[in-house]
């Protein structure tokens, strides 16, 4: 129902460590963290946008593109190692401690995938809206480095199996057709029900639903990336095709 509370939460601390200040890069004409802000904005689905961060020039240009933020999150919640739990947590919990009623649902928008369709997002808030079971959704996609295929060093220095298959003595030597297919979770789009955060201690909970993207997607971590961004952009501007998948990385 379009009359749900349905939250965006876009996270973006101040320091990075791949890039110096890069929530606020200029990409394709704009800060990295509008590009979010305005999915969430044009999103039918959403009723709220609100960035988390640390950051009091972050917070400006935020509320210029149209976000609301309403407070500024603990320094010791936006360091490199921070996990998303964390911030997810102290959003919620503020707005427990608040305002009288918490959000149905939580979109998790990272500024660093700037390339997405505001379609999509409303998509993924309507798989899980029907299903009341689950408590969160992952957009993701199939992984092309098998973790059966993997290796650990123990502490003599001797490699190890990441991971092994029950009743399989030796799976790293099976063809990768045989193997288990695993998925890559890309950071597209995440969509979470408040109970995965505060009551599972989790960001998915006990029951997450599969999202696949059927196309490339781009994560600005290092300078190098900022080119395909760009241009990714770009053709989403133009309405063109992003193309296949054609590496984890750029992954579904």
């Amino acid at each position: 129902m379009d009359s749900e509370r349905v939250l965006a939460l876009i996270p973006a601390k101040g320091r990075s460590s791949g890039i110096p200040r890069k929530n606020l890069l200029t990409i394709a004409g704009k800060p990295l963290i509008a590009h979010s802000i305005l999915h969430a904005l044009s999103a039918r689905r959403i009723s709220r946008v609100l960035v988390s961060t640390d950051d009091a020039e972050i917070a400006d240009v935020a509320l210029e593109w149209g976000a609301e933020v309403p407070f500024l999150r603990p320094a010791e919640l936006a360091r490199d190692d921070s996990p998303d739990i964390d911030v997810f947590r102290h959003t919620l919990t503020w707005l427990r401690s608040h305002e009288e009623e918490l959000p149905e649902m939580v979109v998790h928008l990272r500024p660093t995938s700037p390339v997405r369709r505001v379609e999509a997002i409303d998509r993924a808030i309507e798989i899980l809206s029907a299903d009341p079971e689950a408590d969160a959704l992952r957009s993701l996609g199939q992984a092309e480095q098998s973790p059966y295929k993997m290796w650990r060093l123990d502490s003599n220095g001797y490699m190890e199996p990441l991971v092994q298959i029950d009743g399989v003595a030796d799976c790293q030597s099976l063809p990768r057709q045989r193997l288990p297919q695993v998925y890559w979770q890309n950071g597209y789009v995440d969509v979470l029900r408040p109970r995965a955060v505060l009551a599972r201690g989790s960001m998915w909970g006990e029951r997450v639903i599969p999202f696949p993207i059927e196309e490339p997607t781009f994560d600005l971590d290092y300078p190098e990336d900022i080119p395909a961004v760009e241009q990714a952009l770009q053709r989403l501007k133009r309405g063109e095709s992003l193309g296949r998948p054609d590496s984890p990385r750029h992954a579904v």
